[in-house]
């Protein structure tokens, strides 16, 4: 059964469904977030499927026409009115207590989950509800800035949303030149790590024999990825993202490449964003990869570290870890200067300090849960691979000195290793790294701190 005859199916029950309303009085409209809430209790109240789906879709639409302003009285709305009936929780309670049996259990696990939750899946069956509560949950992180006590809400969408767009849901494919234009522009728009200017760029990144783009989508956004991976092939493991990206640089023929290097991995769905696709998806690739070429010894990444300039910068505020002397933290002082990268001189009197801080960043500086503060090292390590090299001044455009100081990072997947590095994160914390990396802490800068971390 094809996915076009379910999706005009679904099309003709909503719109059925609207008939009926149309006949009944339907529903009336109103601006403002009251009439939206009002429509949620309606749909709640809905017995039959497809007057349910096509409120559905009426609300979805009313929600997008929304200013700002009246979206968040939305999700205050799905906040206060939209929780768990609470006499209902109360009698489920006082059941399991006089019996506590699975039976009860179950009872109170339902009668706990909020009606918010009913909610959000009815909206799901409308036709493009997936994508329009992707986007809705989008509006509702950006209300969060200003409304954290959201956050039950968001809960909630998260909760849903990640049964829906677990990894068993996605497809991974070859993006190239012959692609759909409208995806191919969302890949220039969606590129989160190193921007694409224009359409020429875009070939130069997709099309060359040794460059490849994949990419994971789902069925219910079926055009428009939700991440993808840009590779480049070459010979041995690089230190630098200027050589790939050249506009002019020397094509190596794909039979001739031993390296593939994921050097750009986006996440394309602000809606999604905390939503696990699983632990394997760099996995994936290096397994379609490998069947492709089967040449192919090794699968690095070239990866910026968004976050080491911000830690480095609360360390010159406040140093509870002793890591820097006074002299010191005027010698890091110096990265603030702009084109201080360009001075020889400077670049090399900062380079081993700065290089050993990067090591004890990625190796020793945890948040509370004792997983890395750094992002990229906890994606990476989650699926699999080993931190195998620090890179000195690897990027040097304005956004890699802004964020990494210049660093960049080879993170290793090793096909045998793989799963066993995601065991040893997941059920130790450990960053599983190389010797290269570990040496740099043997050119600690403190005396103090030798001691912290040796200890």
């Amino acid at each position: 059964m094809s996915a076009k005859f379910l999706n005009d199916l679904l099309s003709a029950i909503t719109i059925r469904g609207r008939r009926v309303l149309d006949r009944d009085g339907g529903w009336p409209v109103r601006d403002g977030d009251v009439a939206v809430a009002e429509l949620a209790e309606t749909i709640l109240s809905q017995s039959g499927e497809a007057a349910s789906r096509a409120l559905a879709r009426r609300l979805l639409g009313r929600f997008e026409a929304l200013p700002a302003a009246a979206r968040t009285e939305f999700f205050l709305a799905l906040l206060t009115r939209f929780g768990p009936d609470r006499a209902a929780v109360d009698a489920a309670i006082a059941a399991y207590r006089t019996d506590p049996s699975e039976a009860h259990a179950c009872g109170l696990h339902m009668a706990a989950e909020p009606r918010r939750q009913a909610l959000i899946r009815r909206l799901n069956s409308a036709p493009g509800g997936a994508k329009a509560l992707v986007e809705m949950r989008a509006a509702l992180i950006e209300a969060m800035a200003q409304h954290p006590e959201l956050l039950e809400v968001d809960q909630d969408f998260e909760h849903l949303l990640s049964s829906w767009f677990n990894r068993g849901f996605l497809v991974l494919e070859r993006i190239d030149w012959s692609t759909p234009a409208a995806i191919l522009e969302k890949i220039i728009r969606y590129e989160a790590v190193h921007a694409i200017h224009d359409w020429d760029e875009l070939r130069r990144r997709i099309d060359p024999c040794d460059r490849h783009c994949l990419a994971f989508f789902h069925p219910a956004l079926v055009d428009d990825p939700l991440i993808f991976v840009e590779v480049a092939l070459t010979k041995g493991m690089p230190d630098a993202i200027a050589p790939i990206l050249a506009e002019g640089r020397t094509k190596l023929p794909a039979e001739a490449a031993d390296t593939a290097v994921f050097y750009s991995i986006s996440n394309c769905q602000k809606g999604l964003r905390g939503i696990s696709f699983g632990n394997f998806l760099i996995k994936q690739v290096v397994d379609e990869m490998t069947r492709d070429l089967p040449n192919l010894e090794r699968f690095v990444t070239l990866s910026p570290a968004p976050t080491f300039m911000r830690w480095l910068k609360q360390r010159l505020r406040d140093d509870p870890e002793g890591l820097l002397s006074r002299g010191q933290a005027e010698m890091i002082r110096k990265l603030e200067r702009p084109g201080w990268h360009a001075e020889a001189k400077t670049a090399d009197s900062l380079k081993r300090i700065v290089m050993s801080l990067a090591a004890y960043y990625f190796l020793h500086a945890k948040r509370a849960d004792g997983q890395p503060v750094d992002p990229v090292t906890r994606f990476h390590l989650g699926n699999g691979a080993r931190l195998e090299r620090i890179n000195w001044l690897a990027d040097t455009s304005p956004r890699g000195l802004a964020g990494a100081g210049g660093m960049m990072v080879n993170y290793l997947y090793e096909r045998r290793d793989i799963e066993r590095n995601h065991e040893a994160y997941f059920g130790h914390n450990k960053v599983v790294t190389s010797s290269d990396v570990t040496k740099l802490l043997e050119h600690k800068v403190s005396s103090r701190a030798l001691v912290t971390i040796n200890g």
